[in-house]
């Protein structure tokens, strides 16, 4: 019984191992687009920004842009457009 739980623990921390090395690879493989989008002329933190609405729900970035929007007007800074426009 022991034998077959060591063999478990074994097998499932090289499978964790082995997905740490992909989730490695995966990240460079981002941050070498994120190089290529700066090379090309655009400004990667916007791009950044980008992919983080796109991930938001749509009522999400509403709800930021009102509380955005809310947080500027009280230190007076007008906006002139919504950073999340719909994709």
């Amino acid at each position: 019984m022991a034998n077959t739980t060591d063999d478990r623990l074994r097998l499932l921390i090289e499978r964790i191992e082995r997905l740490e090395e992909e989730k490695k690879g995966i990240a460079d493989d981002i941050r070498d687009v994120y190089a290529e989008a700066k090379a090309v002329g655009y400004d990667a933190a916007l791009v950044r920004k980008v992919v983080k609405l796109r991930k938001m729900q749509a009522d999400a970035r509403a709800e930021m842009d009102t509380v955005l929007a809310t947080y500027c007007a009280a230190v007076g800074l007008q906006l002139d457009l919504p950073l999340a426009v719909a994709a």
